[in-house]
């Protein structure tokens, strides 16, 4: 029952950070791709920074950050009247932290391939903004769109570190996937650890394969 229970919130989780990621990363990554001025390098800096630090760094970080005593964690309980340490909100925060290079990333060097002489030849044509986006740029970088939301959702299935320093070990709140994997092997039962670790392999293994058949098709078809 517990393995149930974190598979459905390994779901949750990654579904609402793969959401909040796409709003929230699709205007930085255009920001970087097409503006960023002087701050850019930075702000890719720190926006990249989550591939090579140690998750129990950053989830180290968080843990403070979160805590009572800090003023987020204060705040967040004098609004909400729970504490944000080891809850379910804790480890969507983080798990957008985390993950955010992996949908930011592929969307900006989507952005940056995009030929200005399209936008400029749609803004010609009387199209604002917005139509400018839903006529240009989402058919033109779709599959970039899909790639970022997929790996961002991958991503935050499979997260060990970060989410134990922030959410801890607890069954039915913050006890994902990774975690209950942890738990079936310190409790030696390997058979139960077999199934799980077999489909987080099986699950990012089609989802690679998915993404790579999907952009080798689009190569052909541009070579045709």
């Amino acid at each position: 029952m517990n393995s149930v229970a974190a598979i459905w919130l390994t779901i949750e989780l990654a579904s609402i950070t793969t959401l909040i990621l796409l709003l929230a990363g699709t205007p930085l990554a255009w920001w970087l791709a097409r503006g960023g001025g002087a701050l850019r390098s930075s702000i890719e800096a720190l926006v990249a920074m989550p591939l090579i630090l140690p998750p129990s760094v950053l989830g180290f970080y968080l843990l403070l950050a979160f805590a009572p005593q800090s003023a987020l964690g204060s705040l967040w309980q004098h609004v909400t009247g729970t504490r944000l340490a080891f809850s379910f909100s804790a480890l969507v925060i983080g798990s957008v932290i985390y993950s955010l290079p992996f949908v930011v990333q592929p969307l900006q060097a989507a952005f940056r391939q995009l030929p200005e002489g399209l936008l400029e030849a749609a803004a010609t044509l009387g199209a604002g903004p917005t139509d400018r986006w839903l006529s240009v740029v989402l058919p033109c970088c779709g599959h970039s769109f899909l790639a970022a939301a997929s790996l961002g959702f991958a991503h935050t299935v499979g997260e060990f570190g970060v989410v134990l320093m922030i959410g801890g070990n607890i069954p039915g709140e913050t006890q994902v996937l990774s975690i209950a994997l942890y738990d079936h092997v310190e409790a030696l039962e390997y058979g139960l650890a077999h199934r799980l670790a077999a489909g987080l392999m099986a699950f990012s293994f089609v989802t690679l394969l998915l993404l790579y058949r999907r952009g080798n098709r689009g190569l052909g078809r541009l070579s045709a």
